[in-house]
């Protein structure tokens, strides 16, 4: 035996009316349009894609604009030589671990 639960949900008139021409379009309930759309929100996969999209809608996702040129990276490793390990003993120092 299949335990059904029943949901009661509000919608906006708009999406309720898309929804039952959707449904009425494929000939079956609203009730089963529904359900089918809600299974597959939950059996979409997370791709990097859905997760930013999601991220994106929701107002969380933070773009950076691409540099203009990027850095040589012998430049960089130029740059960086000598450095040796001065962040971790920064770090090390402002916590008391010397």
């Amino acid at each position: 035996m299949v335990c059904v639960k029943q949901m009661i949900t509000r919608l906006d008139d708009e999406l309720h009316a898309r929804l039952k021409a959707l449904a009425a379009s494929e000939g079956i309930s609203l009730n089963e349009i529904t359900v089918q759309a809600l299974n597959a929100l939950i059996h979409q996969p997370l791709t990097r894609k859905v997760v930013r999209g999601r991220a994106r809608d929701a107002g969380w996702l933070v773009e950076l604009e691409e540099p203009a040129e990027r850095p040589d990276p012998e430049r960089v490793r130029a740059a960086q030589t000598g450095t040796g390990h001065a962040v971790s003993e920064a770090l090390q120092a402002d916590r008391g671990e010397w």
